[in-house]
């Protein structure tokens, strides 16, 4: 069985987030989405909020599930039986960040394959990072999310 993990913050998982797991539903009998505990970044939405609102999105898709866990990525794909990371790239900045983390991933976990999906052009200019920035203070982000986001309490200038 190939089985895949889609590791991030997912803070908040996004429509690109989304394609990539449509798309890596083509290649993989299992996708993991599974939201990790970044050490170095402060969540803006609760794990568990976010897990319920993806599962929501999957729910017609029993070859994907969600799932949260803390500690190294390779460690826990090691755990979950996931030979594969699916990761999806924007732009060269990502690829060379990716890079970096899947050389390091292998090293931890040598049975481990990093696959690289590239984003939907139409997609390629979504992050998680100005999805929050235009939520928090008070715009509006249904183009960009799969689902509806707790409202915000607007930051006045």
């Amino acid at each position: 069985m190939r089985i895949a993990l889609f590791p991030g913050s997912f803070d908040p998982f996004t429509n690109g987030h989304l394609d990539v797991v449509r798309r890596g539903i083509s290649l993989f009998d299992q996708i993991i989405i599974a939201i990790g505990n970044n050490s170095s970044k402060s969540r803006y939405l609760p794990v568990e909020q976010m897990m319920e609102m993806i599962a929501e999105v999957f729910h017609d898709e029993p070859r994907v599930s969600v799932q949260s866990y803390k500690g190294l990525t390779a460690d826990y794909a090691r755990e979950t039986g996931a030979r594969y990371l699916l990761r999806g790239l924007r732009n060269t900045t990502d690829f060379e960040y990716e890079n970096t983390i899947a050389q390091a991933n292998r090293h931890v976990n040598p049975d481990l394959e990093t696959v690289f999906l590239i984003t939907s052009p139409s997609l390629a200019a979504i992050s998680s990072t100005i999805i929050r920035e235009i939520h928090r203070f008070g715009g509006n982000v249904d183009d960009f999310v799969p689902f509806a986001l707790p409202t915000a309490e607007p930051i006045k200038n």
